[in-house]
């Protein structure tokens, strides 16, 4: 029996099928000569209490949007925030400098030149603006100043709204997750198809609230649209100014003094048994958030002594009434007359949120995942003495006695202010760092301002290079000639087999 022949182009296109496969895997999507490096960009962060100044880098060749963007460095500056200086003639510009310096070790020396920098002023400089805009505008121009007596590319000090800010954070927050785009394994940006998370900030001053939602805002104050990769965000976004930590417990101070007829000696339940203080009047009612409360007539200078009594329920009756509940212009609301949608999805919550429920967790030793249980683990704070605390957490020993009244404060915010309950506060995750990253504004808004969060979806996968391209196009050619052998040769076999059979 005859055998049967078989011709070379299948091995052939075999071969040059394998050898497109391997090209579009493994050519690279430009032509690196070199290692690209990395590009750096600087933000300050120029909270109420204190600054802190991070450093973000990313690929060089990774610009407009297609760059993993990661932090770098972070440095916080000693001393209180920069609107903490008003008054003291470059104090502000000075607070600065240790973390300027260390910036230019950081950051590779041929790359200062080309470095962003940004410093943006929160909810401490908002209240500064309010009370004494002259002061405030001094500030900015002195730090502003100071940075750009550094080698750095400065853009810009500014003083955010509380919505920027919110919006900044829920950038950040759902960034670092990978919630909007990822970078996979073989180079491909990838959309994940995953919600977003609400992000929860509480800094000194200020409070924000950030979750996507498909319900109608009321308010459109409170309302922000976002187009990222291609997809439209809507946004509610609120800011409570004078409700962060510092001037919430401030608030709370100065109402505890008024309720009590401003004499000199006055009982605080939220101060754990154990504490006393002495303290002027000028240190609880120089702020705008204390306002309402200050007596008259006022003398600053008159000293108040503060003992506390440790009494959690007395504690949430004060607290509750620095809040205000009672009247709502709309369908629904959060506090103070303030629209609110219901919160849905996943929730981050930083800052300060982190810090408190981490305090509250290591002293009681309760898990707090749950409405009932942060109400479980801030009755046994409040119940627990001053010395009590000091054993168990000697290097907070400055600030012990205000955990109790920000652990109370969180609750009533999260559940009657926020509407937080049995079934959405799980939801809630309490983070520092997300990665390697801290958690905060400050990503969101180096991202958004150095143009790497485009409006446009990036493509799947990037363009090859002219290179790649004649390689691929040569290899075609070759695929089409051996098919073309292979059908020639095929004709004249059949030819052949024809006149064979004829002949016999």
């Amino acid at each position: 029996m005859a055998q049967r022949s078989v011709h070379p182009v299948v091995p052939i296109t075999l071969l040059v099928f394998g050898l497109v496969a391997i090209l579009l895997l493994t050519v690279p999507t430009e032509d690196v000569k070199e290692a690209p490096g990395f590009m750096y960009g600087i933000v300050l962060d120029a909270g109420s209490s204190h600054t802190a100044l991070y450093i973000y880098k990313w690929l060089a060749d990774k610009q407009n949007g297609t760059g993993v963007v990661t932090q770098h460095r972070e440095c916080h500056a000693q001393g209180g925030g920069i609107s903490s200086y008003a008054g003291q003639h470059g104090a502000a510009g000075k607070s600065l400098e240790a973390c300027l310096d260390q910036a230019v070790s950081d950051i590779p020396k041929e790359r200062h030149h080309v470095t962003p920098v940004y410093l943006g002023a929160t909810a401490g400089m908002r209240l500064l603006h309010m009370s004494n805009p002259e002061q405030s505008a001094h500030i900015l121009q002195e730090v502003g100043s100071k940075i750009q007596s550094y080698p750095f590319n400065y853009q810009d000090a500014t003083i955010l709204s509380g919505q920027e800010e919110g919006a900044y954070g829920w950038v950040t927050v759902n960034y670092l997750l990978e919630n909007f785009i990822k970078y996979d394994f073989v180079g491909r940006w990838l959309s994940p198809g995953r919600p977003t998370v609400g992000a929860l900030d509480f800094g000194g001053a200020s409070t924000q609230i950030t979750f996507a939602t498909q319900e109608e805002v009321e308010d459109e104050k409170d309302m922000i649209k976002l187009r990222l990769y291609g997809q439209e965000y809507s946004l509610y976004t609120h800011s409570f100014l004078c409700y962060g930590q510092d001037q919430a417990l401030k608030r709370l101070l100065a109402h505890i003094v008024k309720s009590q007829g401003y004499s000199e000696s006055v009982t605080h339940p939220c101060y754990p048994v154990g504490h006393n203080r002495t303290l002027k009047m000028d240190s609880i009612f120089n702020s705008p958030c204390t306002e309402k409360y200050k007596p008259s007539p006022y003398n600053p200078q008159a000293s108040l002594t503060v003992q506390g009594s440790g009494h959690y329920e007395h504690c949430v009756g004060n607290v509750s009434e620095i809040f205000s509940f009672n009247s709502c212009p709309y369908s629904q609301c959060s506090f103070d007359e303030v629209f609110q949608p219901n919160v849905t999805g996943s929730f981050m919550a930083f800052s300060a949120f982190f810090y408190i429920h981490s305090f509250l967790q290591r002293i009681t030793g309760i898990t707090v995942s749950t409405p009932s249980q942060m109400e479980e683990a801030a009755k046994a704070l409040c119940s627990t003495s001053f010395y009590q605390m000091l054993i168990l957490a000697p290097e907070q020993k400055s600030r012990l006695q205000n955990y109790c009244a920000s652990s109370v404060f969180v609750k009533i915010l999260m559940v009657r202010g926020y509407s937080f309950d049995e079934t959405s506060f799980p939801r809630i995750s309490f983070r520092k760092k997300a990665g390697d990253a801290s958690v905060g504004w400050a990503l969101g808004y180096m991202l958004s301002l150095s143009n790497l969060l485009p409006a446009e979806r990036v493509g799947l996968r990037k363009a090859l290079t002219p290179g790649a391209w004649g390689t691929l196009i040569f290899l075609f050619v070759l695929l089409l000639a051996a098919v073309l052998v292979s059908f020639l040769l095929r004709v004249r076999d059949v030819r052949k087999k024809g006149v064979s059979e004829n002949t016999i």
